[in-house]
């Protein structure tokens, strides 16, 4: 049995003997450990505790590591992103800075229709290569378990050619990865006028292959003004349920959209954006076991109000902070961003802030039990920081890298 010893920590960041989604005050409190041991066997985490109570290490472990000045978090769990996509679009982003809206790119064959018409032109070789540069790209930068929807196909072939590229990343990833249908991203043109026909396509056409072939985990819906209607949401998500797919949710970006409340009525395990939310929607949201999932870098990226993040907390709704990650709205995957613009923009504390991003995101995933926390048993994904004064310095640099390096699974990326 290989084993692992770090010493020394500063600062051992979200510690627990329990697995717990956090939600309301619960959210601000953040265990820690001052001048910790952690001893990671096999690539799990074995034990952890005070320095003081550390025996004889050279009894203990075959390495170990001085981590003096640092401080350890568990990596960051990125439960809402696009990470699969052909192509870039800067082109449209200057678009945006000379005036044009979403709906006017949108007409000149930009959007979702754009990414869609270049992920269908790409081979399904050459999507792996991109996706696998950006999946380690943002392992570098701490995470450590991710969500990854499909949704620029809008076809057939298109669509179960990216949740094939996801099920690749997923065999060969050294981090935890979850699949997601969405098809129902928008409209392909050809079914503009005949919005059944694509329903009865991605029910009838689509989702038996994803079953057969086990492609994916979860179904997703962009339920929004002028794309899917909350009966429309709620048909498409029945329709996955019956193969086993739990719903996720695109909710309440744009409009009050009734997004949150479908998603609360069919149990979904999150309802993400939430950018447009009222008391009715908060409150529906406070009293289920959904989880809220903001995404701050997309409203920043696209100039909206941000999320009402303490209207959720204090309201006592769960809330995980993720990317996510597209070549549209944000062309981030980073989440120490988020974490940072989380406490900017929506006031969140830190300790608020970096619960969201681990143990709330791996509930996100249905991955509690695997990382978000130093507890015993879990993954060794761990993030080692470079030395900072705080816990509230991570945030507060929102400029600077805060990571010297990652572990996955108790060994150096």
């Amino acid at each position: 049995m290989a084993s692992t010893l770090v010493t020394n920590i500063k600062l051992l960041v979200n510690t627990r003997f329990e697995n717990k989604l956090l939600r309301g005050k619960e959210l601000s409190v953040l265990p820690c450990v001052e001048n910790a041991f952690l001893l990671i066997e096999d690539g799990f985490i074995a034990s952890f505790g005070e320095m003081i109570n550390l025996g004889p290490v050279d009894e203990v472990a075959d390495n170990i590591i001085d981590a003096s000045g640092q401080m350890v978090l568990p990596c960051w769990c990125d439960s809402h992103t696009h990470l699969v996509f052909a192509a870039s679009r800067e082109e449209e982003f200057v678009d945006k800075i000379r005036g044009l809206s979403y709906a006017e790119i949108a007409a000149r064959g930009g959007g979702i229709l754009n990414s869609a018409r270049k992920l269908n032109a790409m081979s399904e070789s050459e999507l792996l290569r991109l996706a696998w540069a950006r999946l380690n790209e943002v392992m570098q930068m701490g995470t450590g378990a991710i969500e990854i929807k499909s949704g620029y196909g809008l076809s057939v072939e298109g669509e179960l050619k990216m949740l094939r590229v996801i099920k690749r990343l997923k065999e060969t990833s050294p981090i935890p990865v979850k699949a997601t249908f969405l098809g129902a991203h928008t409209y392909p043109p050809e079914f503009k006028e005949n919005h059944q026909g694509y329903i009865e396509l991605l029910i009838k056409e689509m989702l038996p292959v994803i079953a057969e072939e086990e492609l994916a985990d979860y179904i997703d819906v962009f339920c929004e003004t002028g794309f899917f209607s909350p009966g429309e949401t709620e048909q498409i998500c029945r329709a996955g349920m019956s193969y086993g797919l739990k719903p996720k949710i695109h909710a309440n970006q744009l409009n009050l959209s009734g997004g949150t409340q479908t998603g609360v009525k069919l149990g979904a395990v999150s309802v993400d954006h939430l950018e447009t939310m009222d008391e009715d929607a908060i409150q529906q949201l406070a009293a289920s076991q959904t989880i809220g999932t903001l995404l701050p870098t997309a409203a920043f990226f696209l100039r909206m109000p941000f999320q009402p993040a303490r209207q959720l907390i204090d309201g006592g709704c769960a809330i995980a902070l993720a990317t996510d990650f597209n070549p549209g709205s944000s062309p981030s995957g980073n989440m120490n961003l988020v974490v940072s613009m989380s406490c900017i923009q929506m006031k969140m504390l830190p300790e608020e802030a970096i619960n969201a991003a681990t143990i709330n995101g791996a509930f996100a995933m249905e991955l509690q039990d695997e990382v978000g926390s130093i507890n015993i048993g879990k993954k060794a994904n761990l993030i080692f920081t470079r030395p900072v004064p705080s816990l509230a310095y991570l945030p507060y640099s929102f400029g600077t890298n805060p990571i010297d390096r990652v572990m996955i699974e108790g060994e150096w990326l």
